[in-house]
């Protein structure tokens, strides 16, 4: 059986056009014997992680890549298509810098990169002439020979036998015809050839998807979006036998498939190019060295004035959590964290009149959450105010030996602070440094039936009453059985166009909508982030978003903070400063009994009212 591959694929990451999972992607190539696959979504790299984790779990050979629009190197105002793969970490890199400038420059609606920024960052990239809208192959239909050639020959002396000549048949009218004009033209100008499929479904049933998914893009019904839609069936993951019948006149087209899957040894689950921040410290000191100097300074307010049996635990305590940051090379995590402490502090001097003299462990502004109340040295740089050695807290599920992800730690701050801080923060790390983590709605039941229900031109009133029936949380899978609930609605599950419906909204399941906000977690670097993964601008101005979701920032290693606003800490800190004026004491929330009889009698009683994540009816009802 010949070898085979596919280095033009798409993904549901191509929002609205892609009409598979990455999982589905996978197992399709696995089990179609694929050596290599690219999936190259449109002008992102979204699902990019999503995808290596997927084929790197399944010995599937995994290239990173992207499906450009790129202005004309022949006519700037026209935009094309280009299939560009990274060939090492420098392409990888260069691919970020491109598709972020592309981003940052023309907008996030419909980006596109200047053939001068592909030149200049052309290190390490492999490129491939794009689909039937790439500029080589519309120039040819446009009957532009000359100018076809003249963009082939400007790319090749760019790119060198870097740059391939991209071959598509889908049995679509004058595909043949366009294969023949590409093949000649590569031929006149030393070019090699590769073929590809431009596969934005894993098995052909999917095209139906596609189809509604293109026209719920341009906002058309199906009936009136035959020009934007694929023309056929055909955009599918092929069997390397039907690939090589396909292109059996051009065997190097085949082969040559192959030749690129050897020379991309770029994996992005193993060659991701990023570093922790930097923190200058003293010559002579150590990362290590330099957060050992802060826990002791804290230790000692701390610890000394009590027992000394107390106190031993706490030292071995403390010894056995920097041994085990020492081990996974973790000071400079736990030292950005504090540094934004000291942030927090200037910040919360300025709105609050906050001591400044005061170190970030006392009286913390913000408050840990999760598995970081656990940790000493969490409680000596200020990130929580739990004594874990007085509260006997389990350290493991926090910080092991087997650590395989960064720490998780989620800081909260009251409004106030919590919204100076992040513009604080890009002046900090500055904007090339520092980006919002990305969020991805998916498809539930009320999107899927709404944008579904649309495209297929379903009854609008029929639409509204049945998403009125779905909340929030439900799937998108679930409606065939709430149209079952309605009298009115349940002849119609049967029905041939609501079928279609019901049908297609479980295959579009948790598929992404849109890219959005994290709601409050900030990747900071110390590479300029958009070398190591492409960064947008949001609908806010000066703030900017990187195109990887949580999941994805934890499989890159990225510290990832999250600065969330908790209104109930404003009220917290009223009511100290209260308590201190009217009765002189400032009362240390990370000293107060946790087994007071008088506060477990008003949980009992469901008094909760304004204790966060307490108060809801379910939990005082428990």
């Amino acid at each position: 059986m010949p070898g085979y591959a596919e280095l033009h694929a798409h993904s549901c990451w191509s929002l609205r056009e892609g009409a598979s999972s990455n999982d589905e992607m996978v197992d399709r190539a696995v089990r179609l014997g694929y050596e290599a696959l690219a999936i190259t979504d449109h002008d992102n790299l979204y699902g990019a992680m999503e995808y290596a984790q997927a084929a790197s779990e399944r010995q599937l050979k995994p290239i990173t890549g992207c499906e450009l629009t790129v202005a004309g190197v022949s006519s700037p105002s026209a935009k094309y298509h280009l299939t560009v793969l990274a060939q090492n970490v420098e392409g990888y890199r260069n691919l970020c810098r491109i598709l972020s400038k592309a981003h940052l420059v023309h907008g996030k609606d419909q980006p596109y990169a200047e053939p001068e920024w592909l030149f200049e960052h052309q290190d390490g990239l492999i490129v491939l002439s794009g689909c039937r809208r790439g500029e080589i192959a519309a120039l040819l239909e446009s009957a532009d020979v000359a100018a076809a050639e003249e963009a082939a020959r400007k790319y090749s002396a760019v790119f060198g036998d870097r740059f391939y000549v991209e071959l598509q048949h889908h049995d679509v009218f004058g595909d043949s015809e366009r294969t023949a004009a590409l093949a000649e033209l590569a031929e006149r100008c030393g070019i090699e050839v590769v073929a590809t499929n431009n596969a934005h479904y894993h098995v052909r049933a999917r095209h139906r998807l596609n189809d509604v998914l293109v026209a719920v893009r341009h906002r058309l019904t199906l009936d009136s979006s035959h020009e934007v839609r694929r023309p056929n069936s055909e955009f599918f993951l092929k069997t390397p036998a039907a690939m090589a019948k396909r292109f059996a006149r051009h065997p190097r087209a085949i082969s040559n498939t192959l030749v690129i899957a050897e020379r991309c040894q770029f994996d992005l689950t193993r060659d991701l190019p990023y570093r922790l921040p930097d923190y200058p410290v003293p010559e002579g000191s150590t990362l290590d060295d330099f957060l050992r100097g802060i826990c002791e300074r804290a230790f000692r307010r701390k610890y000394d004035p009590l027992a000394p049996a107390f106190r031993d635990d706490a030292r071995d305590r403390l010894d056995r959590e920097l041994s085990l940051i020492a081990k996974h090379r973790l000071a400079g995590f736990f030292i950005v964290y504090w540094d934004i402490l000291q942030l927090v502090n200037e910040i919360a001097h300025e709105v609050r009149g906050r001591d400044p003299t005061l170190p970030s462990d006392e009286r913390p502004v913000g408050r840990g959450r999760g598995s970081s109340v656990s940790s000493i040295v969490c409680y000596l740089i200020g990130l929580s105010h739990i004594d874990p050695v007085k509260n006997n807290l389990y350290l493991d599920r926090f910080l092991n030996d087997e650590l395989h992800t960064l720490p998780d730690i989620d800081l909260d701050f009251p409004r106030d602070i919590r919204d100076v801080l992040l513009r604080r923060i890009y002046e900090r790390y500055g904007v090339e440094h520092a980006a919002i983590v990305a969020a991805f709605p998916t498809y539930r039941f009320r999107s899927a039936v709404l944008d579904i229900g649309k495209a297929l031109g379903l009854p609008a009133p029929i639409l509204a009453k049945l998403n009125k029936m779905g909340d929030h949380f439900a799937n998108a899978t679930d409606i065939a059985a709430e149209m079952q609930l309605v009298p009115e609605l349940r002849p119609l599950v049967n029905a041939p166009i609501w079928r279609d419906l019901i049908e297609l909204a479980a295959q579009l399941a948790g598929f992404p909508r849109h890219i959005g906000q994290h709601v409050g977690g900030v990747v900071i670097s110390a590479e300029p982030l958009s070398s190591v993964v492409p960064v947008e601008p949001t609908r806010m101005e000066g703030r900017y978003v990187c195109q990887w979701d949580k999941d994805s920032v934890d499989d890159a290693r990225f510290v990832k903070i999250d600065f969330l606003a908790l209104g109930m800490l404003s009220a917290v800190d009223d009511c100290l400063n209260i308590i201190e004026e009217v009765h002189g004491t400032r009362v240390d929330l990370g000293r107060i009994p946790h087994d007071s009889p008088e506060i477990y009698a008003s949980i009992q009683a469901g008094d909760t009212m304004g204790v966060f994540q307490i108060e809801s009816r379910a939990q005082v009802q428990t």
